[in-house]
């Protein structure tokens, strides 16, 4: 072994399915959205278990708002690839357009995931 040592590596922190939801919202809404809240709560039925997590997204700019446009009208269809869960609802609650001073629009999303067994 050679005198000079290699540094210390990090910690692996594991993603977790929140931290998977956020990186397929922001790929779906081509990276032009701010998580600004993002909450989640335990979900269960008697056959399933998950979690249920609200979002609000930033658009800020009119090429943001245009992206925004388009995840609004993709979200509730769209297929998403997050190992280990499954999306089994996805929804907009609510959209807040602002034109003065900048283009900006707030959306605010529901979604469901369940634990994929």
């Amino acid at each position: 072994m050679s005198s000079e040592s290699k540094p210390p590596r990090p910690p692996h922190t594991r993603r977790s399915a929140s931290d998977r939801l956020r990186t397929a919202l922001m790929v779906l809404c081509q990276h032009q959205g701010q998580v600004i809240t993002h909450t989640e709560k335990s979900w269960a039925s008697i056959t399933f278990a998950g979690t249920r997590h609200s979002l609000s997204l930033l658009f800020a700019g009119e090429k943001a708002v245009e992206a925004g446009e388009s995840f609004v009208a993709s979200l509730p269809e769209h297929e998403f690839a997050i190992p280990g869960q499954l999306v089994a609802d996805a929804g907009i609650v609510e959209v807040e357009h602002r034109l003065s001073p900048s283009p900006r629009m707030v959306v605010q999303c529901d979604l469901l995931l369940l634990e994929d067994a």
